[in-house]
């Protein structure tokens, strides 16, 4: 069952072997489909975030920026209903008051909310919508990690 050697040198049995497995010349495009339409998908999601606005040109200065506080203010509504305004405790009517008082004008500071699991859903929203009420829209509720 040995190759045989033919006049030019060939081997027979080689030429054989190879005449059986056909090297394959289809591309499967399968993965490259998958990964594209993963890509499609995320970035349908992410265009709409991406459009902030009016485009326009903006001139050029050579100011430097102002100097700004990005911490944002933590509520907390413990499982009583009771509000915290960063670690003090506060009522609802003293609510914005106080965050006009720490925030001043700018209405662009992030407020994140924190509500305890076992709380009524109508008591973080009557929070919400009074802070909303007083021109705060950076408003964000807070979340646990369901993995830690």
């Amino acid at each position: 069952m040995g190759a045989s050697v033919t006049s030019g040198g060939k081997v027979e049995g080689a030429r054989r072997r190879r005449g059986r497995y056909k090297p394959l010349a289809e591309i499967n495009v399968t993965p490259f489909v998958d990964v594209m339409l993963v890509l499609l998908v995320i970035f349908m999601v992410a265009a709409p975030l991406l459009t902030a606005g009016v485009q326009v040109n903006l001139p050029k200065a050579a100011a430097k920026p102002l100097p700004q506080d990005n911490k944002p203010l933590e509520i907390t509504i413990d499982q009583k209903g009771a509000i915290f305004l960063v670690n003090t405790e506060v009522k609802l009517e003293q609510l914005v008051p106080r965050l006009k008082a720490i925030a001043g004008e700018s209405k662009d500071t992030r407020i994140y909310v924190r509500g305890d699991s076992r709380l009524d859903y109508g008591r973080v929203m009557q929070v919400i919508g009074t802070i909303n009420a007083a021109g705060f829209t950076k408003v964000a509720l807070i979340a646990e990690n369901k993995n830690k």
